[in-house]
C-alpha cells in the first residue's frame, strides 16, 4: 500500500514539474505545486484570466492535479459554438481557489478571477478519453452545468462544446462579471494594492483599501478594517464557534448580497457540516480568531450575522434574540415602550436580558440561556413570549410576520430563533443607508440612544468605557 501511495505522490509531482518550472514564486503569489492527498471528489473550476491575451482557464480535477485548458473566448451554452481550448500544463489542486494579480512580466502576468467552480462527472472513461482526445462529462457548477464535451483536433488543441440537453441556452454567460469567491469585479482585482495589515497575529494583505464603501460618508474599506481590528476583542466572543453568515459588497453598500455558505481557505476560518430539516448536509463556516475576522473584511464582508447555537452544540441553542421591528411611521417613543414591555415580560419569567441597537429601525433584546435541549423547544419558547406580548397588548404588537398585520404595530420577530436563522452580531457594522453599528447598550440608555445612532466613531469611544454586557457570558438561565 505504501509503495502505491509513494508512486502516486511521485507521479503527481512529475505532473507539476512543468508548472513549478514556469513560475518564480518569489514574485507571484500563485500556490506552489505540491503533492496533496486526493479529495476523493471530481472538482472543477474556471478562472477568467486577463494576461497578455484575455481568456478563461478551464480546469478538471484528475488523479491529484487540475487538467487545464485555456479557452480564448470562454465557454458557450450554444451547442453550435465550438470553442478552441488549448491544453496547458497541469496545475495543483490548490490552484482551484486562486484569485489575484500575477505580477507584470511574470509567466501569465495579469488578473485572475475565480469565475466558476463545482463538480464534474465523466460520461466516458477519463484516462482513455484524455489519451484518445475525446472526453464527455456533466458539470455541476454555480454558472455552468449540464453535458459538455472536449475533443482534440491536433496536438494540444482541443474544442469545447455544449452537448445537446435541456440546459442548452439556459444562461447568458456574458452577464457573469463578478467573482464567485469574493464578489469583486476584474477591475477591483486589477487595482489590488499590497497593503499589509500588521496589527493581527499574522499579516493580512488588504486590497483596494481606498474603496468607498459609504461614498456619502467618505468611509473606505480600510476604515472598516481598522474598526473591526479595534473592536475584535469585544466582538469575537460572539463570533467564535458560531456559524456566521455575512453581507458582502464588491462595490459600495448598495450592492451588498447575503452569503450563508462559503468555500474558503482564508486565515482563521473554520468549517462545519450541518444537516438541515430535509436531512441534507451543507457546509457552513465560522470565525476562529482576529485574523479570521480581518480576512473576511478583506474579502468585502462587512456585516456579520450569527446562529443562536455554537458549533460544539449546534442543535442546542443558547442565545435568544428578539428583533422589535416597528411600522415605518411609528414614533421612537412607541418603539421604546415596546422594548420596555418585552423586558417586563422577560423579567416576570425570571429571564435576564440584554439590549443593543439594531443599527436600523428597532432594538434587539438578547437572552442568554444554558444550552436548551432542542431547536424545537427553543423556537417554541421564543414564539410563546412574542404571543404573550401580542395577547396582552393586541393593539400594539403582532407576532405575525405578514406586512399587512404589522400596520401601526411592532412586529416581535421571534423567527430568528429557528435553526438556520441568524441575527446581526453585536458590534457589527450595518450595510444600510447610514453606516451604523449594532451596539450593546445598557438598559438605562434606552431612552437616550436611538436604534440607528451609534456611528463607527461613537462605537470606538464606547469600547473604552465600561462594557454594558460584561456579565453576558457568565449568566446561564
Amino acid at each position: 500500500m505504501f509503495k502505491i501511495l509513494f508512486f502516486l505522490n511521485n507521479n503527481t509531482m512529475k505532473k507539476l514539474e512543468l508548472y513549478n518550472q514556469k513560475r518564480d514564486f518569489s514574485k507571484t503569489n500563485e500556490p506552489i505545486g505540491k503533492k496533496l492527498p486526493s479529495s476523493g471528489k471530481r472538482r472543477f473550476c474556471i478562472q477568467h484570466h486577463r494576461a497578455r491575451k484575455d481568456h478563461f482557464d478551464f480546469r478538471l480535477e484528475v488523479d491529484g492535479v487540475l487538467k487545464s485548458w485555456a479557452i480564448p473566448k470562454g465557454p458557450s451554452y450554444d451547442a453550435h459554438d465550438k470553442r478552441l481550448a488549448v491544453m496547458v500544463e497541469d496545475h495543483p489542486l490548490s490552484y482551484r481557489l486562486f484569485e489575484g494579480v500575477i505580477p507584470k512580466g511574470a509567466y501569465g502576468g495579469g488578473e485572475v478571477m475565480l469565475w466558476d467552480q463545482g463538480y464534474w462527472f465523466p460520461i466516458t472513461d477519463v484516462t482513455k478519453g484524455l489519451k484518445d482526445g475525446s472526453l464527455k462529462f456533466i458539470l455541476f457548477g454555480k454558472r455552468l452545468f449540464g453535458k459538455w464535451a472536449l475533443f482534440r483536433i491536433k496536438e494540444e488543441q482541443w474544442i469545447l462544446i455544449k452537448e445537446k440537453d435541456e440546459i442548452i441556452g439556459f444562461n447568458n454567460i456574458d452577464e457573469y462579471n463578478l467573482s464567485i469567491k469574493t464578489g469583486r469585479t476584474m477591475e477591483e482585482i486589477k487595482e489590488e494594492k499590497n497593503i499589509v495589515y500588521k496589527n493581527v497575529v499574522e499579516s493580512i494583505r488588504i486590497t483596494h483599501p481606498d474603496k468607498l464603501v459609504f461614498p456619502k460618508y467618505k468611509i473606505t474599506k480600510i476604515d472598516i478594517v481598522n474598526y473591526y481590528e479595534r473592536v475584535a476583542s469585544f466582538m469575537l466572543p460572539f463570533l467564535e464557534k458560531r456559524i456566521v453568515s455575512v453581507k458582502r459588497c464588491p462595490k459600495d453598500f448598495k450592492d451588498a448580497f447575503f452569503m450563508k455558505h462559503l468555500e474558503s481557505n482564508h486565515l482563521g476560518i473554520g468549517k462545519v457540516n450541518v444537516s438541515n430539516d430535509k436531512h441534507k448536509n451543507q457546509d457552513y463556516y465560522y470565525i476562529l480568531d482576529k485574523a479570521g475576522l480581518i480576512s473576511e473584511v478583506q474579502m468585502n464582508s462587512y456585516e456579520f450575522h450569527i446562529w443562536g447555537s455554537n458549533i460544539v452544540k449546534k442543535n442546542h441553542p443558547d442565545m435568544m434574540v428578539f428583533d422589535l421591528d416597528p411600522d415605518e411611521k411609528m414614533s421612537i417613543k412607541k418603539v421604546r415602550e415596546g422594548v420596555k414591555d418585552l423586558k417586563q415580560v422577560l423579567d416576570e419569567l425570571g429571564l435576564i436580558s440584554f439590549l443593543k441597537t439594531s443599527g436600523g429601525k428597532g432594538y434587539h433584546v438578547v437572552v442568554p440561556f444554558r444550552s436548551i435541549k432542542s431547536w424545537k423547544v427553543f423556537t417554541k419558547i421564543a414564539k410563546d413570549i412574542a404571543k404573550v406580548l401580542e395577547t396582552k397588548f393586541p393593539d400594539k404588537y403582532v407576532s405575525n410576520m405578514r406586512i399587512k398585520a404589522r400596520k401601526g404595530k411592532i412586529f416581535i420577530d421571534w423567527m430568528r430563533n429557528t435553526k438556520g436563522a441568524t441575527s446581526v452580531a453585536p458590534y457589527s457594522l450595518r450595510l444600510k443607508n447610514k453606516p451604523r453599528i449594532s451596539m450593546p447598550i445598557s438598559w438605562d440608555e434606552l431612552d437616550k440612544i436611538k436604534p440607528d445612532e451609534i456611528t463607527i466613531e461613537e462605537a470606538l469611544k464606547r469600547i473604552k468605557k465600561r462594557n454594558p454586557w460584561e456579565n453576558f457570558f457568565s449568566i446561564f438561565q
